[in-house]
């Protein structure tokens, strides 16, 4: 993964004095803190706390700002951004014909870390017009490679709309909920799973050795099911499952397993894993 690539994103910009206000209101970071930071990872959840759509949340010039989302979701986005505005002072629009992500392994100029990882594993990222883009190749399976080898989930792939919780998603780890900054939609459930840490289900690396497992391949504990596989490659992928009764099963000798495959779980060192009885 080098680069200099061109990322599948929809862009959506919002912009006026009451963007960052606007945006602060609904998603699970502190928009107010952009402009020392430049760019945070965020979501949009359902009243219920789950996960609506993920987001690169980006400064602008003066008072706008990019919101970067999986180009299947961008719609829905924008759709749920629009019935929220009401009479605030902004304006929302869907940029993606003339704006694009640049993506890079590297710092290049102008650029800012994947705000997941800070410290630039998952890549650098800028958002360029979309004639600079042009000539770029097409980096999905790159990026995709990269985020599969350190355990990044692709909400819009490995999840549907509001099936998982946001710490179910890894927002705490990934940097992507504020859990300081007061109210948004959603606000309410993430604090209380948080304050009595009752996230045992999320997602996690899995490893084999296997050709690639089949989206929603059963993983089972004995002959127990305690999750599925999503997105993955050969050898490894991102499931989402009881880490819990992994964790319990394992500790008894107890193997997992996925479609007859022997698999085993791949940790990132940042994830946290539920405490067991």
């Amino acid at each position: 993964m080098t680069g200099p690539y061109r990322l599948d994103r929809a862009l959506i910009r919002v912009s006026g004095p009451d963007a960052a206000s606007f945006l602060n209101n609904l998603l699970t970071q502190d928009v107010c803190k952009l402009g020392a930071v430049g760019a945070q990872y965020a979501a949009l959840l359902s009243p219920q706390g789950k996960i609506v759509v993920d987001m690169i949340v980006s400064a602008g010039a003066g008072e706008e700002i990019f919101l970067d989302v999986d180009s299947e979701r961008g719609g829905e986005l924008l759709r749920r951004l629009l019935l929220f505005k009401l009479r605030a002072n902004l304006s929302i629009e869907d940029c993606s014909g003339h704006a694009a992500v640049q993506f890079e392994a590297s710092a290049f100029s102008g650029a800012r870390a994947d705000p997941r990882l800070p410290d630039g594993s998952l890549g650098w990222r800028k958002i360029v017009a979309h004639d600079a883009a042009a000539g770029l190749s097409l980096g999905n399976e790159q990026f995709d490679a990269r985020r599969l080898a350190l355990g990044i989930p692709d909400l819009a792939r490995d999840a549907a709309l509001e099936e998982v919780f946001a710490l179910e998603a890894l927002l705490e780890e990934l940097h992507g909920v504020d859990f300081q900054k007061g109210c948004f939609v959603g606000q309410e459930n993430v604090s209380r799973m948080k304050r009595r840490a009752t996230t045992r289900r999320k997602f996690c690396p899995i490893a084999f050795e296997a050709e690639a497992l089949p989206f929603g391949t059963p993983i089972r504990a004995g002959e127990v099911e305690i999750g599925s596989v999503r997105t993955g490659t050969r050898g490894r992928a991102i499931a989402l499952l009881r880490l819990d009764r992994a964790g319990e099963a394992m500790a008894q000798g107890v193997g997992l397993t996925a479609a007859g495959s022997e698999v085993r779980l791949d940790p990132p060192p940042w994830l946290i894993l539920p405490e067991l009885a």
